[in-house]
């Protein structure tokens, strides 16, 4: 992937050198070139075209805000109700990734939307135990984290 981004500022940068054109407009147009020249040799790089990574990364942090926006909302109704009727816990999440990177990430993640917190991970690192604030089915929230967190990292390492 780094060698394509490379590869694609040095087209964009001959071709400011071939137009003679040494501005922010030039460089667009050069990398979009580049862009479509990497695109159409997508099939001769082992690991595919990059911007296919890159989307999948936009993908992430976009899903990521709307998580975070969503689950603030509900904190916030949760502390600003006169009434206190959460049911916080402790439970045990199996995921399914097998890198320290993907694993970090997705700790990272829970930990970083309001109402959850990732206390632990395993040794082995295929058990995360989640502290949620509210927590009615645990079996719905590990399939909420495995379709969403879980599976966008997927997209983004593999």
């Amino acid at each position: 992937m780094a060698l394509q981004i490379l590869l694609n500022f040095l087209i964009a940068v001959i071709w400011m050198f071939l137009n003679n054109n040494w501005s922010a407009s030039g460089l667009i147009v050069g990398y979009m070139i580049g862009l479509a020249l990497i695109g159409l040799f997508g099939r001769f790089w082992p690991q595919g075209f990059y911007m296919r990574k890159v989307w999948a990364m936009i993908k992430l942090l976009a899903l990521f805000i709307k998580e975070l926006f969503k689950s603030s909302f509900v904190v916030i109704g949760q502390v600003l109700s006169p009434k206190l009727n959460i049911r916080p816990g402790i439970f045990a999440y199996k995921t399914e990734l097998t890198g320290d990177w993907e694993v970090t990430i997705l700790a990272n993640l829970i930990t970083l939307t309001p109402g959850t917190l990732t206390l632990d991970v395993s040794r082995e690192g295929s058990t995360l135990y989640i502290h949620a604030m509210d927590i009615d089915d645990v079996d719905k929230l590990c399939s909420d984290i495995r379709s969403t967190f879980e599976k966008a990292i997927l997209e983004v390492t593999r």
